[in-house]
């Protein structure tokens, strides 16, 4: 997670323009009704709702199928032609979420983690991100081997007291739970300040990996994930680094793609010998690769160039993005390029930059939900799932702004704030579940504003999310072979659907 002064001067005045919608506050709010889906009627839609003014929090209703209303626009679904594979939305447990999830009195955490993560009965977030080591949302700084030489790691005390004990909760709730686990620093003995002079550099903020210690390093990649899976934790994916063009994080770590083609080279070997099937993603930074400094001019494309290297790519399934900088076009483009390697979105943040509710609901949903979903992205995951009241606990030097997609009180660790990012992630994650495809969907007639994406479900259910980010309600015919219905949508809303056919 970057810090503060990282965030683009666009998307900080973007957040200011749009502080119409709703003014910020830690206000209190209510857990969400109607998701246990035992009760849905099987021969209508179920819709959710949420608006920008937070009249509507995730509101459930159902809709008949009926006959179109005449000239009005229509969106068809076409499950013929399909797309990439949904592998899961979710939000990072971060060392800070962790700690304040297990600060809650066990009853109070089972209900929140059962309306965020459980398939059936709640929202079914389905994928999670975790640090290797420490992030900038940590307890303290560390890694799995502080000590010098790699026969002296060990998962550390943050991890056997509050990440695990954290996660093995939420398995509990959801066994289908995918992982995917980032450094955001090597071992400090293991970085020299520059590949150059290969002086050693013992410093937790930025530095590079000593090529000596490429063996060692994935090692400790290797270590992780056995260890994690000693704990009864699966680590569905790794990425080498988080945010590699970023010196300036708490903790951090400079990598090149130079540096991830030669270091995927030995990570991936390691990795199979040991006979792991954990996914190696590639980059995990910026849409537009840091271009506004000097020193990652040569690093447009990051993946790309990797890919380019058949030794390489072989053990790369696809490539990870962040959005604070750039924009999803460089999905497409990516995706364009190598259609074969996967594309995921591994971090967004909301703070205390000019935060909205409304203003975070319609940007996100447009140029990263699903704006990225239609350009072919897998699987969408925010930064904290859970943050206190005062946005932490957190590292200086790191993001001391940001807010979770859903804060606690330090009060009482009882009394839950949900922003955006809860109700954003959990218009995707109830409906379009575990290994859906995306399928095409064609527009008709005047639909200025809206923005949408359909999915098809392993169990022949169908689902739909729309955006209407006009200043207007609006009435679209929806039609999925012989069914069709009527999406009647809030202006500045987001609506979820799904039915059976």
């Amino acid at each position: 997670m970057r810090s503060l002064f990282r965030f683009s001067f666009a998307l900080a005045a973007f957040y200011v323009l749009c502080s119409t919608f709703a003014v910020f506050a830690d206000n209190p709010s209510e857990p969400i009704s109607g998701l246990d889906d035992s009760q849905n009627p099987s021969d209508k839609v179920v819709a959710y709702e949420t608006t920008a003014n937070q009249r509507l929090l995730f509101r459930k209703e159902t809709l008949d199928f009926s006959a179109p209303l005449s000239e009005r626009p229509v969106l068809t679904l076409n499950p013929e032609t399909t797309y990439q594979t949904v592998e899961g939305f979710g939000a990072a447990i971060t060392g800070s979420t962790s700690y304040n999830l297990m600060k809650m009195a066990p009853e109070d955490r089972k209900a929140l983690l059962t309306e965020t993560f459980s398939v059936d009965q709640g929202l079914g977030y389905g994928y999670v991100r975790v640090s290797i080591g420490c992030s900038d949302f940590s307890l303290s700084e560390y890694t799995c081997c502080d000590k010098p030489g790699i026969e002296n790691f060990a998962l550390a005390s943050e991890d056997l007291d509050y990440v695990i004990p954290a996660l093995k909760e939420i398995l509990a709730i959801n066994p289908e739970l995918k992982i995917v686990a980032s450094p955001w620093t090597c071992p400090r003995w293991m970085k020299v300040k520059d590949l150059e002079s290969l002086e050693p550099f013992e410093s937790w903020t930025s530095g590079r990996l000593n090529p000596k210690y490429y063996g060692d390093y994935a090692s400790y990649f290797v270590k992780y994930v056995q260890a994690m899976r000693e704990h009864g934790i699966t680590i569905n994916a790794i990425t080498m680094q988080n945010e590699p063009l970023n010196r300036g994080n708490s903790a951090s770590l400079f990598m090149t793609w130079q540096e991830q083609r030669e270091f995927v080279k030995t990570l991936g070997p390691k990795m199979r010998a040991a006979g792991l099937e954990t996914e190696i993603w590639a980059f995990d930074h910026n849409f537009n690769y840091d271009s506004n400094k000097e020193e990652c001019r040569d690093q447009q494309g990051y993946p790309l160039h990797i890919y380019e290297d058949p030794e390489a790519a072989q053990f790369l399934t696809g490539a990870a993005y962040h959005a604070y900088g750039g924009n999803k076009e460089e999905m497409k483009r990516v995706r364009d390029a190598r259609p074969d390697k996967g594309l995921y979105f591994t971090e967004q943040s909301i703070g205390d930059w000019g935060y909205s509710f409304g203003g975070d609901l319609m940007w996100f949903m447009r140029e990263v939900g699903i704006g990225v979903m239609n350009y072919g992205c897998k699987a969408i995951i925010v930064w904290n799932y859970m943050l206190d009241d005062k946005r932490g606990p957190n590292r200086p030097g790191g993001c001391t702004q940001c807010l979770g997609a859903v804060n606690i009180s330090t009060g009482d660790y009882k009394t839950v704030t949900r922003y955006s990012h809860f109700y954003e992630i959990g218009h995707f994650s109830k409906v379009a579940r575990l290994n859906a495809k995306r399928v095409e969907l064609r527009r008709e007639g005047e639909l200025r504003g809206v923005y949408a994406c359909a999915f098809k479900n392993v169990d022949g259910t169908y689902a739909l999310v729309v955006q209407n980010d006009s200043d207007r309600p609006q009435e679209i015919n929806v039609a999925c072979g012989d069914k069709t219905f009527v999406c009647k949508i809030s202006a500045k809303a987001v609506k979820s659907f799904r039915w059976n056919p």
